[in-house]
């Protein structure tokens, strides 16, 4: 009887581990609060009238007193990240289906080198397949300028409506002013206007080399939160 008593015991507390285990890894693991896009109004596009949505979105080269950044999970992760650039306030997306949405990036890092495919230079997905960068339209940027990228697609082998957004993000100049934070004091402001579609949830991602390890696609460029999330199209 014992010995039963003790394999139960043992099975129990292994169970209670693995499912502790699962908890924290999960718990960890969560996606950041949803950013969601206000409808404010409605626009005119070639589809017509509809519903105008907008949110802002902001990139820091490193979190600071002023910023913190987003979450990290222990000392370790936080100290490997202390130098790494971000999206802020968040990383997970929401947009209203079948509207026009504008969203505004502000970008308030120096250069960091340069992006290895020309096509991430590129605007893709816009509603006139064009941004507005500093007030300027443009379709296109030079390799040597980007610095970041929201590019957003769909998850291999999804079966919601075709979907694809890619934004490419101009560096500051070496010679712009920054604060002690190291944060531009005027930051590149660029502004994209897109059209949904039908409810589905994507992904999105910085298509710059800007983290560490893995050919500068390691750190913050795989970390949760940080250079990548979800974007989700929502009726």
């Amino acid at each position: 009887m014992k010995r039963v008593l003790v394999t139960v015991l043992t099975v129990l507390v292994g169970a209670g581990i693995v499912v502790g285990v699962g908890l924290f890894s999960w718990w960890n693991e969560r996606e950041p609060a949803t950013l969601a896009a206000q409808v404010a109004g409605t626009m005119q596009t070639p589809q017509g009238e509809l519903p105008h949505a907008t949110l802002e979105l902001a990139v820091y080269p490193s979190p600071s007193e002023k910023v913190p950044g987003p979450r990290t999970t222990s000392a370790l992760q936080e100290n490997l990240l202390s130098e790494q650039p971000f999206f802020w306030p968040s990383s997970s997306i929401e947009v209203p289906a079948n509207s026009a949405v504008t969203i505004t990036f502000l970008q308030y890092g120096g250069p960091m080198g340069q992006i290895y495919n020309d096509f991430f230079a590129e605007v893709h997905g816009t509603m006139d397949g064009t941004m507005d960068w500093n007030g300027k339209s443009v379709d296109k940027i030079k390799a040597t300028e980007a610095t970041h990228t929201f590019t957003v697609h769909q998850y291999p082998e999804a079966n919601e409506p075709e979907f694809f957004l890619n934004v490419p993000l101009p560096i500051n100049d070496s010679k712009a002013k920054m604060d002690k934070d190291g944060y531009a004091e005027k930051p590149q402001r660029v502004e994209v206007t897109f059209i949904t579609g039908d409810p589905g949830k994507y992904v999105w991602n910085c298509q710059f080399p800007c983290g560490d390890m893995y050919q500068e696609f390691g750190g913050a460029m795989q970390t949760r939160g940080w250079m990548g999330g979800t974007f989700e199209v929502v009726a």
